[in-house]
């Protein structure tokens, strides 16, 4: 009996491996939303700026443009937004709606971790480059190829990745 329900529910084939997966990325969202939560909080009594109040607009803007909002219900929320003196005062305009950009945690920037893993990396590929110096000196080309260019690949390679981010960002 059990081996035909297994067959017959797709979500028991899943297991607990999906479970979990299901559990840790609702548990993801929940930790974000709960520190745009935090971000509107404290900055409730902020009064706002003009590039505020044009990103609100553009946010209004982005949410007739899909179809969330009609066209008197955007009016009504950008004039809520032009009275809007503080952050606090944003609520209303965006009740429903995804809160605007500004609330949202700024991406986490990559760490020194990967600087300092290229640190270990060149200092595990130094040997292997001197020997093949000091093989190159005695004239065994072949044998200071194999020593030397693996770890100049290696440290080339693992340079490539710790400025990586670095070069992505430039990207954007």
């Amino acid at each position: 009996m059990a081996d035909k329900e297994w067959e017959r529910r797709p979500d028991l084939r899943s297991g607990r491996a999906g479970q979990l997966g299901n559990l840790a990325g609702m548990a993801a969202a929940a930790g974000q939303e709960a520190r745009e939560v935090a971000a509107r909080r404290r900055m409730a009594s902020v009064r706002l700026t003009d590039e505020e109040r044009r990103v609100c607009f553009d946010e209004l803007a982005e949410q007739f443009a899909i179809g969330r909002l009609d066209e008197q219900e955007l009016h009504r929320r950008v004039d809520l937004v032009q009275e809007a003196v503080t952050h606090g005062d944003l609520l209303v305009p965006f009740a429903g709606l995804p809160a605007p950009g500004f609330y949202a945690p700024p991406p986490k920037t990559p760490g020194r971790w990967r600087w300092a893993a290229f640190v270990g990396a060149v200092w595990l590929a130094l040997p292997f480059f001197l020997t093949g110096l000091v093989f190159l000196v005695f004239g065994r080309e072949i044998a200071a190829a194999i020593f030397g260019l693996p770890a100049i690949f290696w440290v080339l390679a693992t340079w490539r990745w710790a400025s990586a981010p670095k070069r992505n960002a430039r990207r954007r």
